[in-house]
């Protein structure tokens, strides 16, 4: 009850710090250097830039309680995503020139960090503190952030997948939770299913990011912070050998990538039509309302993605969420500060306030299946950040919808080697 008084009063404090600075902005006078005086002076405002529109009211109270601490307004500036980057650029630029407000910080996807450290708009973080360790972050979170050895974001919060899996119909069998894609066929094989159930296993297999974890032990695309281009295997025996596996379990879930969805498949789980999908962190909270609502006849599970055999190693793919401290912004000492007391200091909150689960290790959660989705972000592989494989993954999702039609295997795999390869080269 206590935490909830303290966040409704930051609330109202977010309120009317908003108003103020509306009425600030627009009545103020404007000083040679283009920027408001009193209580909004340049020197006690920075700006925030983000996309999420999710995150909305997590940042205004996590704001609002920076400047009821330390008297440093920070602004939260919600931009439509298109050409996020270009405008980012833009608007530092403009700076200079006319003196309007430019984003002193801003959060971003970890496979854009390359292009915006090299337009100079991604500085070295300051950590102080000494917090982005491994005792703080799982290995995962400190590559995603790091482009040339340098920590260039502050890790935030994630995205990845795990193994979904109907607790109730579970419950009814002696047959044990899958831990690989061998015991998925050997469940299917036994199982008496009940007669909703439609389909024992089934996924979005359009989706790239929900198949990667079936090669992604084994392709390496910039080594483990996916930057550096000497680093690239995507064409060997073992990506091979776990494409085969993949191939053959359209003979089992005969699954038609022009017709499945991923929203599909979570309404159909949602149904009972499905014992066992992948599914993203977004999940739990179509879960938790269904439930709610009394939509959702079932207890479900969440564990890590199972492996493809005892000798094929699964690994799925994860995006991080950075806050990047802009090169260009004369703040940088509060912009560090401002986003270590976000991202570190406040990570305990996020999930509750904006439904994204914290990159930081040792939060404590109320609800279960996020821990699946934590076990599963600490073994994944970050998405790459090299401009050279920025079509990567459209490619590679032709490349595994081809494959699941029962193409050859070699001829796809070795094209896309080389495409990748030569465009790497080229830059």
């Amino acid at each position: 009850m206590k935490k909830k008084r303290r966040w409704l009063s930051v609330a109202i404090l977010a309120v009317l710090v908003v108003c103020v600075a509306i009425a600030a902005l627009r009545k103020s006078p404007v000083t040679e250097e283009g920027t408001p005086e009193g209580l909004f002076a340049a020197k006690d405002t920075l700006y925030f830039w983000y996309t999420d529109e999710a995150l909305t009211d997590y940042l205004t109270n996590v704001s609002a309680s920076y400047y009821e601490e330390t008297g440093y307004h920070i602004v939260p500036v919600l931009q439509t995503g298109l050409e996020y980057l270009e405008e980012i650029n833009d608007a530092s630029v403009r700076q200079e020139e006319d003196g309007q407000p430019m984003p002193d910080l801003y959060i971003i996807n970890n496979d854009s960090l390359e292009k915006a450290y090299l337009a100079g708009l991604a500085a070295e973080v300051k950590d102080k503190n000494g917090f982005c360790t491994t005792q703080n972050y799982p290995q995962t979170a400190l590559d995603a952030v790091s482009y040339n050895g340098k920590c260039v974001a502050y890790p935030f919060y994630f995205e990845t997948s795990a193994f979904l899996y109907n607790k109730t119909y579970m419950d009814e069998t002696e047959l044990t939770i899958p831990n690989s894609i061998d015991d998925i066929l050997t469940f299917a094989d036994e199982y008496d299913a009940p007669e909703q159930v439609e389909a024992v296993f089934k996924w979005d297999v359009s989706d790239i990011f929900y198949n990667y974890y079936f090669t992604g032990n084994y392709m390496i695309v910039g080594g483990p912070a996916g930057d550096d281009p000497a680093q690239v295997d995507i064409d060997n025996d073992n990506t091979r050998r776990c494409l085969k596996v993949y191939q053959d379990l359209n003979q089992f879930f005969s699954i038609d990538t022009k017709e499945v969805t991923y929203d599909s498949v979570i309404q159909d789980f949602l149904d009972g039509k499905i014992v066992m999908t992948v599914a993203t962190s977004d999940v739990l909270a179509r879960l938790e309302a269904a439930k709610a609502a009394g939509e959702f006849d079932y207890e479900y599970g969440l564990t890590k993605m199972p492996d493809l055999s005892e000798s094929l190693k699964g690994r799925s793919l994860s995006v991080t969420n950075g806050v990047v401290i802009n090169g260009y912004s004369e703040k940088s000492e509060i912009a560090n500060d401002f986003a270590k007391y976000l991202v570190y200091d406040h990570a305990d909150s996020l999930y509750e306030g904006a439904g994204k689960i914290p990159s930081r290790s040792g939060v404590d959660h109320e609800l279960e299946g996020i821990r699946a989705f934590e076990e599963e972000y600490a073994q994944s592989i970050p998405m790459p950040k090299m401009l050279g494989t920025s079509n990567f993954w459209v490619q590679l999702e032709i490349c595994y919808a081809k494959i699941w039609q029962g193409e050859d295997i070699d001829v796809h795999m070795k094209q896309l080697d080389t495409q990748i390869h030569d465009q790497l080269g080229g830059e």
